[in-house]
């Protein structure tokens, strides 16, 4: 068996961060094209919204609905990548993988507790994530959570059919 390298907290946090700004993007993106559409009535204009802040009036329901929309592409977002190819493209950047402890394929299942366990480990001062930096293996309480490992694909030595390693 060859011996693994784990991500550890600062290239996961960079990871992290490349995914969050991608996620601000694209919910900026949806709620400036929210405004216009909702034709932004009550005399302001998109450059009052995005200067002053101030909002048409009856935008609060609509805010919640944005707050929740936001959330649920959270969810998506992570479960998806990670489900699916065991990598966000922060972590492709970064040369990073989502792989459960056991060595299985990973399954949206898995990846959605993985996601599920995110929120506690952000629950209590974000201890769930300073873990990575003290632990054995650099798993959160979400890895821990969910069995899974992140580890550094770039540095996985390549078995080939004739016993070779690179």
């Amino acid at each position: 068996m060859t011996e693994r390298l784990y991500g550890g907290f600062w290239r996961r946090f960079v990871a992290y961060a490349i995914d969050t700004i991608v996620l601000y993007l694209i919910s900026l993106f949806l709620l400036l094209t929210a405004l216009v559409a909702l034709g932004l009535g009550g005399g302001l204009s998109l450059h009052d919204v995005l200067v002053t802040g101030e909002l048409p009036r009856g935008m609060g329901l609509f805010l919640v609905v944005y707050a929740a929309a936001t959330f649920i592409a959270g969810m998506i977002y992570f479960t998806w990548f990670h489900g699916s190819v065991g990598q966000t493209p922060g972590k492709m950047l970064l040369g990073l993988r989502v792989t459960p402890a056991s060595g299985e394929k990973m399954t949206f299942g898995v990846a959605f507790l993985r996601w599920v366990g995110a929120l506690i480990s952000g629950l209590f001062l974000l201890l769930g994530y300073l873990w990575i930096a003290f632990d054995g293996r650099k798993q959160g309480w979400h890895d821990k959570i969910a069995a899974t490992l992140v580890v550094r694909v770039r540095y996985e030595p390549v078995n080939h059919p004739h016993g070779v390693e690179e």
